[in-house]
Order: C-alpha cells, then structure tokens, then sequence
C-alpha cells in the first residue's frame, strides 16, 4: 500500500518497500544458469565433458599433446591464449567503463581494495607456501610448481566465477586490474622469496619481470582494450539500448564457449601426462582442493562479518581463491622446462580449480539464499 506525500506524490510504504528487497533478493539469487541459456544451466556437464574429450584426445590420439604445445605466445600454447582471449572479452564489454571514475571517489571502494590487496598479496600466498610444504615436504619440484600458482593472482577466470555466482563484475574488473598491476611488480620477487629464499630451492630463479609483464598485457591488456573499443564505438552508433539487449546476448556465450575451449586444450596437452603420472598429480590436486575451499569460505565468512553485501563478498572471495593458471604455466615452463615436476603441478592448478570454482559457485549461491543475503 502506498500513502501520498506532500506534493501529491506516491510514497512506497514499508511494507511495499519490503517487498522490493525482496524481489531484488530473489533475483540475485535465482539460479545463474538461466542468463545465458541452455549452455550454463548445465555449465557442470559441459565442464566435465571438456575435461573427458581432452583427457580422451590426450591419451589414444598420437599426437595430440605436442600438437597442441607446438606453437607458443607469451609462453602457453597458441590455442590456449586464443581461449583465453576469446574468455575475457564478452565479460569486460559488460563493464561501465564510462562511470568507473565515480567508483572511485567512494571511501567503501578503497577499504574493499585494500582489503583485497592483503587477502590476495599476504595471506593467500603464504597460505599456499604452508599447504606445499605440508603437503609435498619430500617432493621440491612439485612443491615449486603450487608456489607459483599460489603467487598468481586470478585476472581471467575469476571474471566468469563472479559473473554466474551474481557477484559485481563491475567492481571484479577493478580487481583485475589491481591485481594485473601488482603482479608485474610482485610475482617475481616473490616467486624468488618463496621458493630460493625461504624453501631454499635452486641458487637461481630466473623469474624475470619482462616475460610476467608481458603475460599480463597480452592477456587483460588485449581484451581489455578491445573491450573498452567496443563499447564507447557500438554505444555511440547503434544507441546503449542495441548494445545492452542485443550485443552483449550475442557474445555473451562466448565466454563459456572460451573457458570449455581452454580446458579441452589443457587436458587434451597434458592429459597423457596427468593420466600416467596420476600419483604425483593426486598429490599436487590434495592441496590445491584445501587452498580453494578455504580461501574462498573464509574470505565469504569474513566479508559477511564485515558487512559487505552479497554480491562485494562473493566477487572478494572468488578473487581471493582464484589463480592466474597460464602466467604460472608459462613461468614454470620457461624457468624449469615443459616437462618437470613444477610444470606439471602447475598444470594441475586449473584441473583441479575449475570443477572446484564452479562448486563453488552452487555453495555461495546456496549461502545467500539460506541467510536471505541482501545485495
């Protein structure tokens, strides 16, 4: 019921003001996998088909693993980098760049980031120090390998995890970006803190900031730029309403269709490999499972005490568990060589992360509607 006010007009009561927080609710937390149609409502078989054909493709047709590693740019495998491309792109063109400058004029924003900077920089990293040596105390070079993917912050997958889990891509892409910046000054340093100075590993780490720079430009800088293009040229030709309704259906599939690629291309590389050295890659997936499920737990449990919404919390906690998988594949292969032990635990990182993530993304989902999480 609504009541009129001083100048005629009509006031929401409380009531009907309840009711909106309420479909507001409903719709952050209705299921994600209706957005964008047939392919992500059933994400989960589409996932662990992908894995099936690489893992099939990888062991009983000849060749298909060298095939796939013949051709490199910035340090992973061709295809690999055009899935990875082909992922971002859709997700960025989503993002407001235009009022972006507004965000950060907010005090919250920066108590976020900072926030962010400490789980993913810190207590991410070295949480991920302990769990390798816990985990793999007689084993150096698969221990290597998880270091490196636990000192590679997410900046291409986690945009996907945020995006079905209804997390806020805008402020995700604030993130990244962050995130993109402080790994071309920290990845190296700390790569040769964690592994030759505190696990004292080999007397050189030759993990130089050229190639984690590159790595990072190529694969934010491209689709980021090719993103923002598209979005100020299509806005101003066709009009905002065509490129919200129209564009941004049309790609939007191809996000997912870029993320099964990749992981048809990583197991289908690497799925010999994994298959034949299944010991030392149960071994590498053991961690990896504690660093994802409680990272990502206690990041939501955290956030929530701390007041933030649902859709800051998960987006803080998907960032906080995810990991930049080709920029650790690409510096372990460059430093130790495509087929030693911190290549191959490197390579694990994403096999064991996507199905997790996407578990991942059920269980937040789950979490907010159980505690009517508001926005």
């Amino acid at each position: 019921m609504a009541i009129d006010g001083k100048d005629g007009l009509s006031v929401p009561s409380a009531a009907s003001a309840q009711d909106v927080e309420a479909q507001q609710a409903a719709e952050i937390h209705s299921s994600a996998f209706k957005s964008l149609g047939i392919l992500d409502r059933f994400l989960a078989l589409w996932i662990f088909l992908a894995m099936l054909v690489g893992i099939l493709l990888g062991n009983f047709v000849p060749g298909t693993g060298p095939a796939l590693q013949r051709g490199k740019f910035v340090g992973v495998s061709i295809p690999i980098a055009i899935g990875l491309l082909v992922m971002m792109y859709p997700i960025l063109c989503k993002v407001r760049f235009e009022t972006l400058h507004h965000s950060f004029r907010q005090q919250t924003l920066w108590v976020q980031v900072g926030y962010s900077i400490v789980v993913n920089w810190i207590i991410a990293p070295l949480f991920m120090l302990a769990l390798a040596w816990a985990f793999l105390p007689d084993e150096p070079g698969l221990r290597e390998g998880l270091i490196l993917v636990g000192i590679a912050r997410c900046i291409a997958m986690v945009l996907i995890w945020t995006g079905l889990a209804g997390g806020d891509g805008e402020y995700c892409a604030i993130l990244v970006a962050i995130n993109s910046l402080l790994q071309m000054v920290l990845f190296a340093p700390l790569a040769v803190l964690f592994i030759q100075v505190i696990s004292r590993g080999s007397d050189s780490i030759p993990v130089e900031y050229g190639p984690v720079a590159k790595s990072v430009g190529v694969f934010l800088g491209i689709p980021l730029a090719g993103a923002v293009v598209t979005r100020f040229t299509l806005r101003n030709m066709v009009g905002k309403e065509w490129y919200e309704r129209r564009f941004l259906k049309w790609i939007g599939p191809l996000s997912l269709i870029g993320l099964l690629f990749t992981i048809v291309v990583l197991f289908g590389s690497q799925g010999r490999r994994v298959v034949h050295q299944i010991v030392s890659v149960v071994r590498v997936a053991a961690p990896l499972i504690v660093y994802f499920a409680v990272v990502f737990l206690s990041s939501l449990a955290v956030t929530r005490r701390l007041g933030f919404g649902y859709k800051l919390a998960c987006t803080q906690s998907f960032t906080a568990a995810s990991n930049n998988f080709e920029l650790a594949i690409a510096v372990a292969i460059a430093t130790y060589g495509v087929d030693s032990d911190q290549a191959l635990a490197a390579t694990v990182g994403p096999l064991v992360e996507v199905p997790v993530l996407l578990g991942l993304v059920y269980v937040v989902r789950w979490v907010g509607r159980r505690k009517d999480w508001k926005a």
